[in-house]
Protein backbone atom coordinates (compact mmCIF):
# COMPACT_ATOMS: atom_id res chain seq x y z
CA UNK A 1 0.00 0.00 0.00
CA UNK A 2 1.31 3.45 -0.91
CA UNK A 3 2.47 5.29 2.21
CA UNK A 4 0.10 8.23 1.71
CA UNK A 5 -2.88 5.88 1.35
CA UNK A 6 -1.77 4.11 4.50
CA UNK A 7 -1.56 7.48 6.26
CA UNK A 8 -5.04 8.40 5.05
CA UNK A 9 -6.35 5.12 6.45
CA UNK A 10 -4.67 5.80 9.78
CA UNK A 11 -6.07 9.33 9.93
CA UNK A 12 -9.58 8.02 9.30
CA UNK A 13 -9.29 5.73 12.33
CA UNK A 14 -7.93 8.31 14.77
CA UNK A 15 -10.10 9.40 17.68
CA UNK A 16 -9.27 13.05 16.92
CA UNK A 17 -7.71 14.91 14.03
CA UNK A 18 -5.89 18.21 13.54
CA UNK A 19 -7.51 19.85 10.53
CA UNK A 20 -6.86 23.26 8.98
CA UNK A 21 -9.97 24.87 7.54
CA UNK A 22 -9.49 27.47 4.80
CA UNK A 23 -12.09 29.94 3.62
CA UNK A 24 -11.97 32.82 1.17
CA UNK A 25 -15.42 34.20 0.51
CA UNK A 26 -16.99 36.43 -2.10
CA UNK A 27 -15.99 39.53 -0.15
CA UNK A 28 -12.36 38.62 -0.93
CA UNK A 29 -11.06 40.39 2.15
CA UNK A 30 -8.61 37.63 2.99
CA UNK A 31 -7.89 33.98 3.66
CA UNK A 32 -9.28 32.58 6.92
CA UNK A 33 -7.08 29.87 8.45
CA UNK A 34 -8.59 27.90 11.35
CA UNK A 35 -6.61 25.19 13.14
CA UNK A 36 -9.15 22.78 14.58
CA UNK A 37 -8.94 19.72 16.77
CA UNK A 38 -11.92 17.61 15.81
CA UNK A 39 -12.97 14.60 17.85
CA UNK A 40 -15.38 11.96 16.59
CA UNK A 41 -17.75 12.43 13.69
CA UNK A 42 -21.42 12.86 12.90
CA UNK A 43 -23.59 13.96 15.82
CA UNK A 44 -20.71 13.14 18.17
CA UNK A 45 -18.45 15.75 16.56
CA UNK A 46 -16.61 18.00 19.01
CA UNK A 47 -14.54 20.93 17.76
CA UNK A 48 -11.83 22.82 19.58
CA UNK A 49 -10.39 25.87 17.81
CA UNK A 50 -6.68 25.88 18.59
CA UNK A 51 -5.78 28.94 16.56
CA UNK A 52 -7.21 31.29 13.96
CA UNK A 53 -5.87 33.94 11.63
CA UNK A 54 -7.09 35.97 8.67
CA UNK A 55 -4.44 36.94 6.14
CA UNK A 56 -5.56 40.02 4.23
CA UNK A 57 -5.17 39.98 0.46
CA UNK A 58 -3.02 42.72 -1.04
CA UNK A 59 -4.44 44.90 -3.81
CA UNK A 60 -2.50 43.10 -6.55
CA UNK A 61 -3.91 39.73 -5.49
CA UNK A 62 -7.45 41.14 -5.38
CA UNK A 63 -7.01 42.65 -8.85
CA UNK A 64 -5.89 39.30 -10.25
CA UNK A 65 -8.93 37.53 -8.78
CA UNK A 66 -11.30 40.30 -9.88
CA UNK A 67 -10.11 39.87 -13.47
CA UNK A 68 -12.06 36.57 -13.59
CA UNK A 69 -14.48 36.86 -10.65
CA UNK A 70 -18.25 36.59 -11.34
CA UNK A 71 -17.84 37.56 -15.00
CA UNK A 72 -19.70 35.55 -17.66
CA UNK A 73 -16.84 36.02 -20.15
CA UNK A 74 -13.17 35.86 -19.12
CA UNK A 75 -9.73 35.00 -20.52
CA UNK A 76 -9.33 31.24 -20.14
CA UNK A 77 -5.56 31.62 -19.88
CA UNK A 78 -5.99 33.83 -16.82
CA UNK A 79 -8.35 31.29 -15.29
CA UNK A 80 -5.81 28.52 -15.88
CA UNK A 81 -2.95 30.52 -14.40
CA UNK A 82 -4.86 31.67 -11.34
CA UNK A 83 -6.05 28.17 -10.47
CA UNK A 84 -2.42 27.25 -9.85
CA UNK A 85 -1.36 30.64 -8.49
CA UNK A 86 -4.09 30.86 -5.84
CA UNK A 87 -3.35 27.31 -4.70
CA UNK A 88 0.34 28.13 -4.28
CA UNK A 89 -0.43 31.38 -2.45
CA UNK A 90 -2.75 29.58 -0.04
CA UNK A 91 -0.07 26.94 0.57
CA UNK A 92 2.47 29.66 1.29
CA UNK A 93 0.11 31.31 3.76
CA UNK A 94 -0.42 27.96 5.52
CA UNK A 95 3.30 27.26 5.76
CA UNK A 96 4.04 30.75 7.08
CA UNK A 97 1.17 30.61 9.57
CA UNK A 98 2.11 27.19 10.94
CA UNK A 99 5.70 28.39 11.39
CA UNK A 100 4.38 31.44 13.26
CA UNK A 101 2.21 29.22 15.44
CA UNK A 102 5.19 26.88 16.03
CA UNK A 103 3.22 23.93 14.67
CA UNK A 104 4.95 21.39 12.43
CA UNK A 105 3.34 20.56 9.09
CA UNK A 106 3.82 16.87 9.77
CA UNK A 107 1.53 17.14 12.81
CA UNK A 108 -1.43 18.35 10.71
CA UNK A 109 -3.70 15.55 9.50
CA UNK A 110 -5.69 17.39 6.83
CA UNK A 111 -6.26 20.69 5.11
CA UNK A 112 -9.84 21.52 4.10
CA UNK A 113 -9.70 24.08 1.29
CA UNK A 114 -12.85 25.75 0.02
CA UNK A 115 -11.01 27.60 -2.74
CA UNK A 116 -12.00 30.90 -4.32
CA UNK A 117 -15.42 30.97 -5.96
CA UNK A 118 -15.09 32.38 -9.47
CA UNK A 119 -18.58 31.80 -10.79
CA UNK A 120 -21.75 30.35 -9.32
CA UNK A 121 -24.33 29.38 -11.93
CA UNK A 122 -27.48 27.71 -10.59
CA UNK A 123 -30.30 27.08 -13.03
CA UNK A 124 -32.08 30.18 -11.72
CA UNK A 125 -29.26 32.28 -13.21
CA UNK A 126 -28.80 30.78 -16.70
CA UNK A 127 -32.16 28.95 -17.26
CA UNK A 128 -30.54 26.34 -19.50
CA UNK A 129 -31.94 22.87 -18.77
CA UNK A 130 -29.19 21.25 -20.80
CA UNK A 131 -26.54 22.21 -18.24
CA UNK A 132 -28.34 22.36 -14.90
CA UNK A 133 -26.65 23.76 -11.80
CA UNK A 134 -22.94 24.57 -11.89
CA UNK A 135 -20.28 26.32 -9.83
CA UNK A 136 -16.52 26.82 -10.05
CA UNK A 137 -13.90 27.34 -7.34
CA UNK A 138 -10.18 27.75 -8.08
CA UNK A 139 -7.04 27.35 -5.99
CA UNK A 140 -5.83 23.88 -6.94
CA UNK A 141 -5.79 21.43 -4.02
CA UNK A 142 -2.83 19.51 -5.46
CA UNK A 143 -0.71 22.65 -5.29
CA UNK A 144 -1.63 23.04 -1.62
CA UNK A 145 -0.95 19.37 -0.85
CA UNK A 146 2.40 19.39 -2.65
CA UNK A 147 3.69 22.65 -1.20
CA UNK A 148 2.59 21.91 2.37
CA UNK A 149 3.09 18.14 2.28
CA UNK A 150 -0.31 17.79 3.98
CA UNK A 151 -3.21 15.74 2.61
CA UNK A 152 -5.71 18.28 1.27
CA UNK A 153 -9.46 17.93 0.76
CA UNK A 154 -10.67 20.50 -1.76
CA UNK A 155 -13.41 21.39 -4.25
CA UNK A 156 -16.28 20.43 -1.94
CA UNK A 157 -19.11 21.90 -3.98
CA UNK A 158 -18.78 19.67 -7.05
CA UNK A 159 -20.09 16.49 -5.40
CA UNK A 160 -23.07 18.47 -4.09
CA UNK A 161 -23.78 19.56 -7.68
CA UNK A 162 -23.25 16.02 -9.01
CA UNK A 163 -25.78 14.66 -6.52
CA UNK A 164 -28.47 17.12 -7.62
CA UNK A 165 -27.82 20.07 -5.29
CA UNK A 166 -27.00 23.64 -6.23
CA UNK A 167 -23.53 23.59 -4.65
CA UNK A 168 -24.60 25.95 -1.86
CA UNK A 169 -25.06 26.62 0.93
CA UNK A 170 -22.84 23.89 2.38
CA UNK A 171 -22.77 25.34 5.90
CA UNK A 172 -25.92 23.32 6.62
CA UNK A 173 -24.02 20.10 7.25
CA UNK A 174 -21.71 21.57 9.88
CA UNK A 175 -24.45 23.74 11.38
CA UNK A 176 -26.55 20.63 11.93
CA UNK A 177 -23.71 18.80 13.69
CA UNK A 178 -22.62 21.72 15.89
CA UNK A 179 -25.74 23.73 16.70
CA UNK A 180 -28.79 21.43 16.79
CA UNK A 181 -30.76 21.76 20.01
CA UNK A 182 -33.48 19.52 21.46
CA UNK A 183 -35.68 22.32 22.76
CA UNK A 184 -35.07 25.44 20.68
CA UNK A 185 -35.42 26.34 17.02
CA UNK A 186 -32.25 27.94 15.75
CA UNK A 187 -31.46 30.14 12.78
CA UNK A 188 -27.76 30.10 11.85
CA UNK A 189 -27.40 33.35 9.92
CA UNK A 190 -24.17 34.06 8.06
CA UNK A 191 -23.73 37.57 6.64
CA UNK A 192 -20.76 37.41 4.30
CA UNK A 193 -20.67 38.82 0.80
CA UNK A 194 -23.90 36.88 0.32
CA UNK A 195 -26.25 36.25 3.25
CA UNK A 196 -27.38 32.68 3.93
CA UNK A 197 -29.09 30.80 6.72
CA UNK A 198 -29.65 27.35 8.13
CA UNK A 199 -32.92 26.65 9.95
CA UNK A 200 -32.60 23.97 12.65
CA UNK A 201 -36.01 23.09 14.13
CA UNK A 202 -35.87 21.84 17.70
CA UNK A 203 -34.83 18.18 17.88
CA UNK A 204 -34.80 17.99 14.09
CA UNK A 205 -33.74 15.13 11.87
CA UNK A 206 -31.59 16.17 8.95
CA UNK A 207 -34.47 16.06 6.46
CA UNK A 208 -36.26 18.66 8.60
CA UNK A 209 -33.36 21.10 8.34
CA UNK A 210 -33.56 23.90 5.77
CA UNK A 211 -30.81 25.98 4.26
CA UNK A 212 -30.80 28.77 1.72
CA UNK A 213 -28.95 31.71 0.31
CA UNK A 214 -30.95 34.85 0.96
CA UNK A 215 -29.48 37.57 -1.23
CA UNK A 216 -26.89 40.31 -0.76
CA UNK A 217 -25.02 40.41 2.52
CA UNK A 218 -22.14 42.85 2.38
CA UNK A 219 -21.35 42.61 -1.32
CA UNK A 220 -23.45 45.52 -2.61
CA UNK A 221 -22.40 47.83 0.21
CA UNK A 222 -18.76 46.89 -0.38
CA UNK A 223 -18.75 47.61 -4.12
CA UNK A 224 -20.53 50.94 -3.52
CA UNK A 225 -18.01 51.90 -0.83
CA UNK A 226 -15.15 51.00 -3.13
CA UNK A 227 -16.42 52.96 -6.11
CA UNK A 228 -17.54 56.14 -4.38
CA UNK A 229 -15.36 56.30 -1.25
CA UNK A 230 -12.33 54.16 -2.18
CA UNK A 231 -13.03 52.01 0.89
CA UNK A 232 -13.24 48.23 1.09
CA UNK A 233 -16.38 48.46 3.23
CA UNK A 234 -18.60 50.91 5.12
CA UNK A 235 -16.75 50.95 8.45
CA UNK A 236 -19.23 50.98 11.36
CA UNK A 237 -21.94 51.82 8.79
CA UNK A 238 -20.83 55.44 9.01
CA UNK A 239 -21.74 56.17 5.37
CA UNK A 240 -25.14 54.49 5.62
CA UNK A 241 -25.86 56.34 8.87
CA UNK A 242 -25.21 59.67 7.14
CA UNK A 243 -27.86 58.92 4.52
CA UNK A 244 -31.55 58.07 4.54
CA UNK A 245 -33.32 55.08 3.04
CA UNK A 246 -34.86 55.88 -0.34
CA UNK A 247 -38.08 53.87 -0.28
CA UNK A 248 -38.71 53.95 -4.02
CA UNK A 249 -35.19 52.68 -4.73
CA UNK A 250 -35.58 49.99 -2.07
CA UNK A 251 -38.82 48.84 -3.70
CA UNK A 252 -37.08 48.74 -7.06
CA UNK A 253 -34.28 46.58 -5.65
CA UNK A 254 -36.76 44.17 -4.06
CA UNK A 255 -38.57 43.64 -7.37
CA UNK A 256 -35.58 41.71 -8.71
CA UNK A 257 -36.71 38.16 -9.67
CA UNK A 258 -34.17 36.61 -7.29
CA UNK A 259 -36.18 37.79 -4.29
CA UNK A 260 -39.26 36.01 -5.65
CA UNK A 261 -37.57 32.64 -6.12
CA UNK A 262 -38.86 29.98 -3.74
CA UNK A 263 -36.68 28.91 -0.83
CA UNK A 264 -34.22 27.25 -0.84
CA UNK A 265 -32.24 29.12 -3.47
CA UNK A 266 -28.67 30.06 -4.22
CA UNK A 267 -27.21 33.25 -5.60
CA UNK A 268 -24.02 35.28 -5.72
CA UNK A 269 -22.22 38.39 -6.99
CA UNK A 270 -23.12 37.23 -10.49
CA UNK A 271 -26.55 38.69 -9.66
CA UNK A 272 -25.85 41.24 -6.93
CA UNK A 273 -23.13 43.55 -8.22
CA UNK A 274 -22.51 47.12 -9.33
CA UNK A 275 -24.56 46.55 -12.48
CA UNK A 276 -27.54 45.59 -10.29
CA UNK A 277 -27.29 48.91 -8.42
CA UNK A 278 -26.71 51.09 -11.45
CA UNK A 279 -29.44 49.45 -13.52
CA UNK A 280 -32.00 50.21 -10.81
CA UNK A 281 -30.79 53.80 -10.52
CA UNK A 282 -30.96 54.18 -14.28
CA UNK A 283 -34.46 52.72 -14.47
CA UNK A 284 -35.62 55.28 -11.93
CA UNK A 285 -33.67 58.10 -13.56
CA UNK A 286 -32.46 58.69 -10.01
CA UNK A 287 -29.93 61.46 -10.51
CA UNK A 288 -31.04 63.19 -7.31
CA UNK A 289 -30.22 60.35 -4.89
CA UNK A 290 -27.02 60.99 -2.95
CA UNK A 291 -24.34 58.29 -2.68
CA UNK A 292 -24.97 58.25 1.09
CA UNK A 293 -28.68 57.62 0.55
CA UNK A 294 -27.87 54.76 -1.82
CA UNK A 295 -25.63 53.22 0.85
CA UNK A 296 -28.38 53.55 3.46
CA UNK A 297 -30.80 51.89 1.03
CA UNK A 298 -28.38 49.04 0.27
CA UNK A 299 -27.98 48.46 3.99
CA UNK A 300 -31.74 48.31 4.39
CA UNK A 301 -32.04 45.96 1.39
CA UNK A 302 -29.77 43.46 3.12
CA UNK A 303 -31.64 43.88 6.41
CA UNK A 304 -35.12 43.49 4.95
CA UNK A 305 -34.27 40.50 2.76
CA UNK A 306 -32.67 38.74 5.75
CA UNK A 307 -35.68 39.39 7.99
CA UNK A 308 -38.06 38.21 5.27
CA UNK A 309 -36.16 34.94 4.92
CA UNK A 310 -36.04 34.32 8.67
CA UNK A 311 -39.78 34.99 9.00
CA UNK A 312 -40.45 32.52 6.20
CA UNK A 313 -38.86 29.73 8.23
CA UNK A 314 -39.79 30.51 11.82
CA UNK A 315 -43.29 31.92 11.31
CA UNK A 316 -44.68 33.12 14.65
CA UNK A 317 -42.44 30.91 16.76
CA UNK A 318 -40.90 32.70 19.74
CA UNK A 319 -38.88 29.64 20.83
CA UNK A 320 -36.09 30.55 18.45
CA UNK A 321 -32.51 31.76 18.66
CA UNK A 322 -30.84 33.66 15.82
CA UNK A 323 -27.09 33.00 15.85
CA UNK A 324 -25.14 35.34 13.56
CA UNK A 325 -21.67 35.04 12.04
CA UNK A 326 -19.71 36.64 9.19
CA UNK A 327 -18.49 40.16 8.53
CA UNK A 328 -22.00 41.61 8.75
CA UNK A 329 -21.89 41.36 12.55
CA UNK A 330 -19.60 44.42 12.49
CA UNK A 331 -22.21 46.56 10.73
CA UNK A 332 -24.16 48.08 13.64
CA UNK A 333 -26.95 49.51 11.48
CA UNK A 334 -27.55 46.11 9.93
CA UNK A 335 -27.46 44.27 13.23
CA UNK A 336 -29.67 46.83 15.01
CA UNK A 337 -32.35 46.49 12.34
CA UNK A 338 -32.40 42.69 12.65
CA UNK A 339 -32.40 42.80 16.47
CA UNK A 340 -35.18 45.42 16.57
CA UNK A 341 -37.23 43.49 14.02
CA UNK A 342 -37.13 40.33 16.16
CA UNK A 343 -37.63 41.96 19.56
CA UNK A 344 -39.06 38.82 21.18
CA UNK A 345 -36.30 36.55 19.84
CA UNK A 346 -32.76 36.18 21.13
CA UNK A 347 -30.22 37.44 18.57
CA UNK A 348 -26.59 36.59 19.39
CA UNK A 349 -23.31 35.97 17.59
CA UNK A 350 -21.81 32.49 17.32
CA UNK A 351 -19.15 33.57 19.84
CA UNK A 352 -21.74 32.99 22.59
CA UNK A 353 -21.85 29.37 21.43
CA UNK A 354 -18.07 29.03 21.50
CA UNK A 355 -17.44 29.57 17.78
CA UNK A 356 -15.50 32.61 16.57
CA UNK A 357 -17.91 34.27 14.09
CA UNK A 358 -15.02 35.22 11.78
CA UNK A 359 -13.76 31.62 11.76
CA UNK A 360 -17.09 29.81 11.50
CA UNK A 361 -17.09 29.08 7.77
CA UNK A 362 -13.48 27.85 7.80
CA UNK A 363 -14.39 25.61 10.75
CA UNK A 364 -17.41 24.22 8.92
CA UNK A 365 -15.25 23.15 5.98
CA UNK A 366 -12.86 21.46 8.38
CA UNK A 367 -15.90 19.53 9.66
CA UNK A 368 -16.84 18.57 6.09
CA UNK A 369 -13.32 17.21 5.55
CA UNK A 370 -13.58 15.29 8.80
CA UNK A 371 -16.84 13.72 7.62
CA UNK A 372 -15.32 12.84 4.25
CA UNK A 373 -12.49 10.95 5.94
CA UNK A 374 -14.20 9.46 8.99
CA UNK A 375 -17.97 9.90 8.68
CA UNK A 376 -20.61 7.43 7.59
CA UNK A 377 -23.77 7.45 5.51
CA UNK A 378 -26.05 7.39 8.56
CA UNK A 379 -25.29 10.99 9.64
CA UNK A 380 -27.15 12.69 6.79
CA UNK A 381 -29.27 9.71 5.75
CA UNK A 382 -32.49 11.72 5.71
CA UNK A 383 -32.11 14.29 2.97
CA UNK A 384 -34.12 16.79 0.98
CA UNK A 385 -33.66 18.19 -2.52
CA UNK A 386 -30.73 20.52 -1.91
CA UNK A 387 -28.95 18.51 0.82
CA UNK A 388 -27.79 15.26 -0.75
CA UNK A 389 -26.24 12.62 1.51
CA UNK A 390 -22.75 12.55 0.00
CA UNK A 391 -19.10 12.77 1.00
CA UNK A 392 -17.77 16.00 -0.41
CA UNK A 393 -14.30 17.04 -1.49
CA UNK A 394 -11.50 15.71 -3.64
CA UNK A 395 -8.59 14.06 -1.82
CA UNK A 396 -5.26 15.52 -2.93
CA UNK A 397 -2.16 13.60 -1.82
CA UNK A 398 1.17 15.35 -1.15
CA UNK A 399 3.22 13.17 -3.52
Amino acid sequence: MKSTIQKLFEISNKSSRLIIGLMSGTSMDGLDIALCKIKGNGKDTKVEILNFKTISFDEHFKEEINSIFSKPIIETQQLCLLNKYIGKKHAQHINDTLFQWKVKNIDIDLIASHGQTIYHAPMSLHHNNQFGNATLQVGDGDQIAHDTQIITISDFRQKHIAAGGEGAPLATYGDYLLFSDKNTNRILLNIGGIANLTFLPANAKFDEVASTDIGPGNTLMNVWAKKHFNLDFDHNASIAKSGVVHQELLSSFLKHPNFNLPYPRTTGPEVFNMEFIEQNLQNMNATNISVEDVMATLNRLTSVSICNAIEHYIGDSKQTEIIVSGGGIYNPLLMDFITDHFKSIKVITSLEKGINPDAKEAILFAILANETISGNQDTFANTNNNMPNVSMGKICLPD
